[in-house]
């Protein structure tokens, strides 16, 4: 639950919003630090490493944000006057402030994603610039696991990584979520990174750190990752104090991912006998619930929702309700009243 100083709200705006545990905070009171600008912080020295063994690179970067980790990432792939093929709705391409174009000069090609959350890979090869002046030169494709909650499947990314090598391309993921998409399939992490050229990874989400992104790769590209980095003013001195909560949240956190899931699949399942409320929640969906409601009714849901102390949020006329480590299976009870008292009341009846 997030608190505030009036009262304690049921928070599903977001995995962003999960706190610190218990360990993670003594962790951070305890750390052992140094200089990370200077390479000389021994807790941020392992976290990249563990991150780097976890999902098996060569090399690994500690980075304050995934909005920073991906553009990290797009700059060390693309020069100017490069593209990257992207979806239409992914983080990189509309959530990243056009970081990429801005910063790098680097041309975005989006696509329209699958309902499943993939790229059509006929769709991007159609899209892959000839070798003429008159284009930018086709540089690399992204891919975001999860998208929109959605598990990409293993097969797919095999796919992904045959097309990539076959149109030389370079293949980048956005794995803000991608441990939650390794529990759901129930395999290693690596067992995803491993088809891709990099790999960023956010740990202030589901796993519960303040603070932090690690992006994976090989020891070239993490080399070229770390100046950008300094460039873009991600330099950090003793980051070790948040180093250390990220290491637990790589080492102790994943795991109860797959409780947040099965949340959420209930309070999907509770939600859906709600009219008014149109449920999207996909077999392949983790820890997020999409709601479709009446077009103009979103803002005073929301507005309403937090009188009856639940958090949400949404876009145009779509709810999105995330699951994560703070939200208890006993509260999904206290989150569907809530939902039902507010289409069964009269401003609500006189809205319809």
């Amino acid at each position: 639950m997030t608190g505030t100083k009036d009262r304690e709200y049921i928070d599903l705006r977001s995995d962003t919003v999960t706190r610190p545990t218990r360990a993670m905070r003594r962790a951070m009171s305890e750390a052992d630090v140094g200089d990370d600008v200077f390479g000389d912080d021994p807790t941020v020295i392992r976290l990249q490493q563990t991150a780097a063994e976890t999902l098996q690179t060569e090399a690994a970067l500690f980075l304050p944000s995934g909005t920073q980790s991906n553009l990290c990432a797009l700059l060390s792939h693309c020069q100017r006057g490069e593209e990257y093929i992207v979806g239409q709705t992914a983080h990189t391409y509309r959530m990243e402030a056009g970081g990429a174009a801005v910063m790098g000069s680097i041309q975005p090609q989006p696509l329209n994603f699958e309902p499943d959350g993939t790229l059509d890979l006929d769709l991007v090869a159609a899209n892959i610039k000839p070798d003429d002046p008159h284009f930018a030169i086709s540089r690399l494709l992204c891919l975001e696991n999860t998208q929109n909650g959605k598990v990409l499947p293993m097969d797919y990314l095999a796919d992904a990584r045959r097309f990539a090598d076959g149109h030389g391309l370079k293949l980048h993921l956005d794995g803000a979520r991608v441990f939650n998409a390794a529990v759901e399939l129930d395999v290693p992490v690596w067992e995803i990174s491993r088809h891709f050229d990099s790999v960023s990874v956010c740990l202030s989400k589901g796993l519960c750190a303040p603070v932090g992104s690690v992006l994976c790769g090989s020891g070239e590209f993490i080399r070229t990752a770390h100046r950008w980095r300094k460039m873009l003013g991600g330099g950090m001195r003793q980051a070790g104090v948040l180093a250390s909560a990220c290491i637990l949240a790589l080492t102790e956190q994943v795991d109860h991912l797959k409780r947040d899931h099965m949340n959420a699949a209930v309070l999907a399942e509770h939600l859906g006998s709600i009219d008014g409320l149109e449920i999207r929640y996909d077999g392949n969906q983790t820890n997020m619930i999409f709601a479709a409601v009446e077009t103009g009714l979103l803002p005073t849901l929301m507005k309403e929702m937090k009188t009856r102390g639940v958090l949400i949020h949404g876009f145009g006329d779509t709810v999105r309700l995330v699951t994560h480590h703070d939200f208890n299976a006993d509260q999904i009870d206290l989150v569907v009243d809530a939902f039902k008292k507010f289409f069964q009341s009269p401003q609500q009846s006189a809205a319809g």
